[in-house]
């Protein structure tokens, strides 16, 4: 006889085939060996009794303060462990009771059917200005086509360009001496149809630059105010480009000054809401979401969305991360921003391993490598 403990990590549905388990009963199984842990606040101390007794009933668990069952307070927050089958059940079970349930039971369900994208996206990053944090990320006219040449060879999905620095207390620019920074890489691109090699992106929320880049063939508008501006909204939906809606709170000039928020993954999820609803109005089809680290976020708040990513794939579209050699590393391991490869590997790996599907980086080949790795790993 031998025994062995698998990771927690692993295709579950490619072992049991491989053990023989029938086509039904695969399914079953698999739902079986996934866990979720559910952190439910405000709720209805009468509605925590009845999950409570439902989720024992099932096999599941919730975890609730003392004094719970007599109602000590009106609400609670609280905890639910259960596996996918089990969520399943609940979902199904809560939707006939009262105190709010209903609403549980559907999002009970919105994490049932919550689906990790396999293909993994790297986004490679080129500045055309003198005052990006990472001086090795800067290229100016000709030495920024190579860049993207050896970025193309080096396995970049996409490249991102962009003319402005988004780092905390970065200087204003005005949208003619952006769009003069990267006219002259756009007009190449659109010339030497590089465009047909990979996918561009445009780092900008300035309709002057966006509609150059869509008309150099860009296919992606990357906007780090999340859409705010509504000629950008339009410009996304005339040209069918992808939008990239970035959460930011407040502006690089002021997001690092004591940033504050009641719940991180709650605020940014409302936020996101609100801005795929707007842009959906305005015919935008192509969204793909951006929590921002780094953007209006202290060390704790950057570290819990990478944790919980996978929140936000209720939304049901793609999720892009950029950490890149960020600050947020040094305040964990004290380094300068040409010394934070490593760190960075780690951050974006953590955050595809929860959900994310496009990562931005200013080293494209390690991340290339370290991707095809991870997903060795994780098919094995």
């Amino acid at each position: 006889m031998q025994i062995e403990k698998l990771s927690n990590h692993i295709d579950a549905t490619k072992y049991l085939k491989e053990l023989g388990v029938d086509g039904g009963g695969v399914n079953i199984l698999a739902s079986k060996m996934s866990n979720h842990i559910i952190y439910i606040r405000d709720l209805h101390v009468g509605a925590a009794n009845i999950l409570k007794q439902d989720a024992l009933s099932i096999g599941a668990d919730l975890a609730v303060p003392k004094g719970t069952i007599i109602a000590a307070t009106p609400r609670v927050n609280c905890i639910l462990i259960a596996t996918t089958k089990q969520l399943k059940t609940l979902s199904k079970k809560e939707l006939a009771q009262p105190f709010g349930l209903k609403f549980l039971a559907k999002k009970l369900d919105d994490f049932v059917n919550i689906k990790k994208s396999k293909k993994i996206e790297v986004m490679g990053v080129i500045n055309a200005n003198d005052d990006s944090f990472f001086s090795l990320s800067r290229f100016v006219d000709s030495d920024a086509v190579k860049a993207i040449e050896v970025m193309i060879e080096d396995g970049a999905d996409i490249i991102d360009i962009g003319g402005v620095s988004s780092a905390p207390n970065a200087k204003s620019v005005d949208a003619k001496e952006e769009l003069k920074r990267v006219k002259p890489i756009l007009d190449t691109i659109k010339a030497q149809k590089l465009y047909e090699k990979v996918d561009f992106s445009i780092d900008s929320y300035e309709p002057l630059v966006v509609e150059h880049a869509l008309d150099s063939g860009f296919k992606i508008v990357n906007d780090i105010t999340g859409l705010a501006n509504d000629e950008i909204c339009k410009l996304s939906a005339s040209y069918n480009a992808r939008a990239v809606i970035m959460h930011m709170q407040g502006t690089p000039q002021t997001m690092q000054v004591a940033p504050k928020y009641e719940n991180i993954l709650s605020d940014v999820y409302n936020f996101f809401e609100g801005r795929i609803q707007k842009a959906e109005s305005f015919g935008v089809k192509d969204i793909t979401l951006d929590v921002g680290i780094g953007f209006g976020k202290t060390l704790e708040h950057n570290l819990e969305l990478v944790k919980h990513l996978e929140h936000f794939l209720t939304l049901k579209k793609p999720l892009l991360v950029g950490a890149s050699r960020k600050s947020m590393i040094n305040k964990i391991s004290k380094s300068l921003p040409q010394d934070r490869l490593a760190g960075t590997l780690a951050l974006h790996l953590e955050a595809i391993r929860n959900g994310a599907s496009t990562i931005r980086v200013h080293d494209v080949a390690e991340h290339v490598q370290a991707i095809n790795i991870q997903q060795a790993l994780d098919a094995t």
